[in-house]
């Protein structure tokens, strides 16, 4: 009975890697420039750049060129701000005053809700054997 809640909950109500090309990819650089950070999210480097310029939490490095360089941490706080705004409806202002108070909460539940994106993918992966 616990099994089938757990894929009912996935089915439904997992939606954070939506937006990314590949959800399943481990982040292994230490560091992905902008181009590379707006495929995974599908999304224009305008948009990367934007939201830099929004969101405190976002702190690419700059290398000797002036190029965006991001971090594993800075494209996990990416998946925070897309679900929020996406997935979440807030605006940007409520983003910001969400992440500022809840940040904490808001990085486990990306944690929680990868966790069951891979169960899902497991479960799939089983399905489609039998």
């Amino acid at each position: 009975m616990a099994l089938i809640f757990i894929c009912f909950y996935i089915f439904t109500f997992t939606k954070i890697n939506r937006n990314m090309a590949n959800p399943e990819k481990q982040l292994t650089k230490l560091y992905y420039p902008i181009g590379e950070v707006a495929q995974m999210f599908e999304v224009n480097t305008s948009m990367i750049r934007f939201y830099e310029k929004e969101f405190d939490i976002l702190q690419p490095k700059l290398n000797a060129k002036g190029n965006r360089l991001f971090r594993p941490e800075d494209v996990e706080n990416l998946k925070i701000i897309f679900n929020l705004i996406k997935n979440k409806g807030y605006t940007l202002q409520g983003a910001k005053e969400f992440l500022k108070n809840n940040s904490e909460s808001a990085k486990e539940n990306i944690r929680v809700i990868a966790s069951l994106e891979k169960m899902k993918a497991f479960m799939l992966d089983l399905q489609a054997q039998m």
